[in-house]
C-alpha cells in the first residue's frame, strides 16, 4: 500500500501543475466559446466550424511536438545529456509551424465548397486568415512546455497558462464587442485575441527556457528520427480522433449551424474534464519513459497501472457530476433555448463516453513512454473511422437522430478503442517480463 501511495504521489507531483495548465489551456478555449455565444449564434457557429477544421490541421504538429517530453525522458533515464536538445527542438517547432500555417491558408479556397450557410462563410474565412499567423506562437509554447516537462519543471509553464486565461478573455471581450476607438470585430476579434495570447505564452516561456538552459546550435539527426518515430504515429492518432470529432461538426453544420454550435459546446464540456486525465497521462509518459530508458520494468508497470487508475477514477466522478447538472452546464455557454434542447440529450450520452475517454488517454501515455505509439494510431483509426463515423452516419442521418446519433457511435467507438489498447498493452508487458527472464 505504501509503495502504491509513493507512485500516486510521484505522478501527482508532476500531474498537479500540468492539470492546472491544461485546464487553463482549455479554459482559454471555453472563453472563446462563451464570448462567441454571447456575441451571436452565428459567431458561435462560425468559430465552431472554423476551429473544427483548423484544429485538425494544427493538431498534427502539436502531436509531434508532444513527443519531446517522452523522448527526452527516455534519454535522461538512459543517462544521456538531454539539456542540449533545446535548440534542435526549437528548430523543429519553427519548421512545423511554417508547414502548418501554409496548410491552413491553403484550405481557405475550399471553404466555399463545403456547403455551409452563406452568412457563415466570410466569418469562417476571417478566422482562418488570422489563425494561420498564430500557429508559430502556439507551437513555440508547446515545444518549450514539453521540453521543461521532460525535466519535471512544470510549475511556471502551467501558471503562465492560467494567467493567460484572463488575458484571453479580456482580449476576446474587447476585440469581439469593441470599446472606445476599438471597433466591434466579432469573429475576427476572437481570432486576433487568440493570436496575441498564443504569442505571449510562446515568447514568455521561451525566455524562461533561455535562462534555464544553454541555447546553442546542435545537430543530432537521431533526435529528429526519435521525435518522428514516437511523435508521428501519436500525432496521426490524435488527428484521426480530432477529424472524427470535427467531421461531426462539419457534417451536421451543413444541415444547420445550430448542430455545429451544439457540438462545440458538448466538446468543450468534455474537454474541461479531459484535461485532468490528459495531465495524468503526460506525467505517466514522463515517469514510464524514464523507467523505460533505465530498464526499470517493474517500476514501469507500476507507474502505468497507477496512472490508468487515477485517470479512470477522476473521469468516473466527472461523469457523475455532468449527469447531475446537464442543463446548468449547458446554460453557461448559451441562453438560446433551442440550442440548449439540442445539447441536453447529448450531455447524458457524454457521461458514459467520459469514463472510456479517461482510460484511452491514460493508455496512450503509457505507450508514449515505452515509445510504441503506432498502437495508438491503429487503434484510433479502427475505432473512429471503421466504427464511429459509419455508425454515426447511420444513427444520425439515416435514423434522423442528428447529433445524438453521432454521440451514440462515439460511445461505442470509445469502448472498442480501449479494448484494443488495453489488450495490446498486456501483451507488451508480457514480452517485457519474458525479456527480463531471458536476460537473467
Amino acid at each position: 500500500m505504501l509503495v502504491r501511495s509513493f507512485y500516486i504521489k510521484d505522478i501527482a507531483n508532476i500531474a498537479g501543475p500540468i492539470i492546472l495548465g491544461n485546464l487553463g489551456f482549455i479554459l482559454i478555449g471555453v472563453g472563446d466559446v462563451i464570448v462567441a455565444g454571447r456575441h451571436s449564434t452565428n459567431t458561435l457557429a462560425a468559430v465552431s466550424l472554423a476551429t473544427a477544421i483548423i484544429n485538425c490541421i494544427m493538431i498534427f504538429g502539436i502531436g509531434i511536438l508532444c513527443s519531446i517530453s517522452a523522448v527526452l525522458s527516455n534519454y535522461r533515464g538512459a543517462g544521456k545529456e538531454a539539456e542540449k536538445y533545446f535548440y534542435p527542438s526549437l528548430k523543429f517547432a519553427a519548421i512545423l509551424s511554417l508547414i502548418m500555417s501554409i496548410a491552413v491558408l491553403a484550405f481557405i479556397p475550399l471553404i466555399d465548397k463545403l456547403g455551409f450557410e452563406p452568412e457563415l462563410v466570410p466569418l469562417i474565412k476571417d478566422y482562418f486568415w488570422i489563425t494561420s499567423l498564430s500557429i508559430f506562437g502556439a507551437y513555440l509554447h508547446c515545444m518549450a512546455k514539453e521540453f521543461l516537462q521532460a525535466f519535471e519543471i512544470v510549475i511556471f509553464p502551467n501558471i503562465l497558462t492560467v494567467i493567460c486565461i484572463f488575458v484571453n478573455v479580456g482580449l476576446n471581450i474587447l476585440l469581439a464587442f469593441g470599446y472606445g476607438i476599438i471597433p466591434e470585430m466579432g469573429t475576427a476579434g476572437l481570432a486576433l485575441a487568440s493570436l496575441i495570447t498564443r504569442y505571449i505564452m510562446g515568447f514568455v516561456l521561451f525566455l524562461y527556457c533561455f535562462k534555464k538552459v544553454s541555447i546553442k546550435p546542435f545537430k543530432d539527426a537521431a533526435y529528429y528520427k526519435d521525435l518522428l518515430k514516437v511523435g508521428l504515429p501519436a500525432s496521426l492518432a490524435v488527428m484521426i480522433e480530432f477529424i472524427g470529432f470535427n467531421a461531426i461538426t462539419v457534417i451536421l453544420g451543413r444541415i444547420s449551424g445550430i448542430y455545429a454550435a451544439a457540438q462545440n459546446i458538448v466538446c468543450t464540456l468534455t474537454s474541461v474534464s479531459f484535461m485532468v486525465p490528459l495531465a495524468i497521462s503526460n506525467a505517466t509518459a514522463v515517469k514510464v519513459g524514464f523507467a523505460n530508458g533505465a530498464k526499470y520494468y517493474k517500476s514501469l508497470k507500476t507507474y502505468a497501472y497507477t496512472g490508468i487508475g487515477m485517470s479512470v477514477a477522476f473521469m468516473t466522478c466527472s461523469a457523475i457530476v455532468v449527469g447531475l447538472f446537464p442543463e446548468y452546464l449547458v446554460s453557461l455557454f448559451t441562453k438560446d433555448a433551442e440550442l440548449v434542447q439540442v445539447c441536453i440529450p447529448v450531455v447524458f450520452c457524454l457521461c458514459m463516453f467520459q469514463v472510456f475517454d479517461g482510460l484511452q488517454v491514460a493508455l496512450a501515455g503509457v505507450f508514449k513512454g515505452i515509445k510504441k505509439t503506432s498502437v495508438i494510431m491503429i487503434a484510433n483509426f479502427i475505432s473512429y473511422w471503421l466504427v464511429s463515423i459509419p455508425l454515426g452516419c447511420f444513427f444520425g442521418l439515416k435514423l434522423k437522430l442528428n447529433l445524438l446519433g453521432f454521440w451514440y457511435s462515439l460511445g461505442i467507438s470509445a469502448i472498442v478503442l480501449c479494448t484494443i489498447m488495453f489488450v495490446t498493452l498486456l501483451r507488451k508487458f508480457a514480452k517485457m517480463e519474458d525479456s527480463c527472464r531471458t536476460s537473467l
